[in-house]
C-alpha cells in the first residue's frame, strides 16, 4: 500500500471518520474528566449558595446596625443583643453546606452587603463578618471537617462571644461601668450568638428539606 495513502487514513481516523465516511463514535468520557465536571458543577452551586445566604445575612446585619447604634448610644448594656446577627448568615452555610470555607466566605459577602447600610462602617462589617467567620469554622477545622456535631457550632459560637466581649471590654474600660453591668454584657455576647447559631442551624435544616443542598451532596458523593 502506498504510503500516501496510510497518511490519509490516519488523518481521517484523527478527526473521528473512516475511510467511507462515516463517523467513528467518540470514546466515553473516562472517569477523571467526569470527576471534573462534578467538581465543576458543585463549585458553582456551592459559590451561589454562599453568595445568596451572604446577601440574605447581610440584609439582616445591616439593618440591625441601627438597633445596636441605639443600644450603644443610650443602653450599652444590652449592645450584645444585636452581636449574634453576623452569626446568623455562617451558621447557616456551615449547617447547609458543610464545606471548608463557606463561613468564611458567606461572612466577607455578608459584611459587604451590610456595609451598604452604613458605608462608614464597611471595615467593621467586613472585619465582624470574616472574624465570625473564621471563628465558626475553628472547631471543625481542628477536626479537619469530619466531625459536624452541632455542639461543635455553639462551642465556638460561644467562644467566639467572649473574644467579642473581651475586645470590647478593653476599648471601653471596665472603670467606666458597674460589675454587674459587665456581667450582663458578658452574658449577652455569649447568649445571642449561640442563639442566633441555632436559629442558623433551623433555617438550614428546612432548607435542606426542599432540596437546596441534595444537589451539591449528590454530586460530592459522584465525585468521590
Amino acid at each position: 500500500m502506498p504510503r500516501s495513502s496510510r497518511s490519509h487514513r490516519r488523518c481521517h481516523a484523527a478527526v473521528g471518520l473512516k475511510a467511507g465516511g462515516r463517523r467513528v463514535p467518540r470514546p466515553a468520557v473516562g472517569p477523571r474528566q467526569f470527576g471534573r465536571s462534578v467538581v465543576h458543577r458543585t463549585s458553582t452551586r456551592v459559590l451561589l449558595s454562599c453568595a445568596a445566604i451572604g446577601v440574605a445575612g447581610g440584609l439582616v446585619a445591616g439593618a440591625s446596625a441601627y438597633l445596636a447604634a441605639a443600644f450603644a448610644a443610650f443602653i450599652p448594656v444590652l449592645y450584645g443583643l444585636t452581636i449574634g446577627t453576623h452569626f446568623l448568615p455562617s451558621a447557616v452555610a456551615l449547617a447547609l453546606l458543610r464545606r471548608p470555607g463557606v463561613a468564611v466566605l458567606v461572612g466577607f459577602i455578608a459584611g459587604l452587603v451590610g456595609a451598604v447600610f452604613a458605608p462608614i462602617w464597611i471595615w467593621r462589617f467586613v472585619g465582624t463578618g470574616l472574624l465570625v467567620g473564621a471563628l465558626l469554622e475553628l472547631p471543625f477545622l481542628i477536626t479537619r471537617y469530619r466531625n459536624w456535631s452541632a455542639w461543635l457550632s455553639y462551642l465556638a459560637a460561644g467562644f467566639a462571644g467572649v473574644a467579642l466581649a473581651v475586645g470590647t471590654f478593653v476599648v471601653l474600660g471596665a472603670e467606666h461601668y458597674a460589675p454587674w453591668a459587665w456581667a450582663l454584657y458578658l452574658a449577652l455576647f455569649v447568649a445571642s450568638p449561640v442563639f442566633f447559631t441555632w436559629l442558623g442551624r433551623v433555617i438550614a435544616a428546612r432548607l435542606a428539606k426542599t432540596g437546596v443542598a441534595r444537589q451539591s451532596v449528590g454530586d460530592r458523593q459522584n465525585a468521590a
